[in-house]
């Protein structure tokens, strides 16, 4: 078996030294390297990004908002339960209405003047002072023998004329000269009978207006009603 020889190389005087001191150096330069690292790590970041890096973006700033109302800056509205005062607006619509019926009044004088003149003018007019012996239903008038008007009577209107009113019957024209009137009263007599009596006057027409009046009256000695036409001179 042939034997393994090694050489045996000679050592230079120091060597050992010099290897152990060179260990040591590379010792204390691992521990700086590594006290390096740790420096650098813990070190914040500049501000320059490192090439091949994307810097990251900045949030953009809020939008502003508009403060809010305060209740000062909102307008103060009146209430919707407030009284408003009316009386001077009552008191222009009242004068307003009397005004009217005034304006009215004097259109219808104006116009009766205008279509009945008073040298033309005939007027007929009815009272009554009854109530024992007759209740008036309707009257008819005719004039120079033509029917005129036919007047229907509610119990209000002859409520009225009982308490002393007088109606205005009939109201035309008439030329001048020689006419007649005859009238024609309907209603309840003595004993709640269909009563119908009749009265005509012959009267003459001059110049200007012509009143006449139908009256009603209760006779007490007859026991009955009387009827009759009185001309106005």
């Amino acid at each position: 078996m042939a034997e393994t020889t090694r050489a045996n190389f000679p050592v230079a005087p120091g060597y050992g030294r010099a290897a152990a001191g060179l260990t040591l150096a590379r010792l204390l330069a691992l521990l700086l390297l590594g006290a390096g690292s740790s420096v650098l790590a813990a070190a914040p970041p500049s501000a320059a990004a490192p090439a091949g890096k994307t810097q990251a973006k900045k949030p953009a700033p809020a939008a502003s908002v508009a403060p809010a109302a305060t209740v000062a800056d909102v307008p103060a509205t009146p209430a919707a339960d407030s009284p408003v005062d009316t009386r001077g607006l009552d008191e222009e619509i009242q004068d307003l209405k009397k005004d009217v019926v005034d304006l009215n009044r004097d259109l219808f004088i104006l116009e009766e003047e205008l279509l009945f003149p008073a040298n033309t003018q005939v007027a007929v007019f009815l009272s009554m002072d009854v109530g024992q012996f007759f209740a008036l239903d309707s009257v008819t008038l005719k004039l120079d023998q033509k029917e005129v008007t036919n007047y229907l009577y509610t119990p209000r209107e002859v409520d009225a004329l009982l308490k002393g009113g007088v109606q205005r019957l009939y109201l035309g024209n008439l030329k001048v000269g020689s006419h007649e009137l005859v009238a024609f009263f309907n209603g309840k007599g003595p004993h709640e009978r269909a009563y119908r009596r009749g009265a005509s006057l012959r009267f003459e027409k001059g110049v200007g207006a012509k009143y006449l009046e139908l009256k009603i009256d209760d006779r007490q000695r007859k026991l009955q009603p009387e009827f009759e036409i009185k001309d106005w001179e």
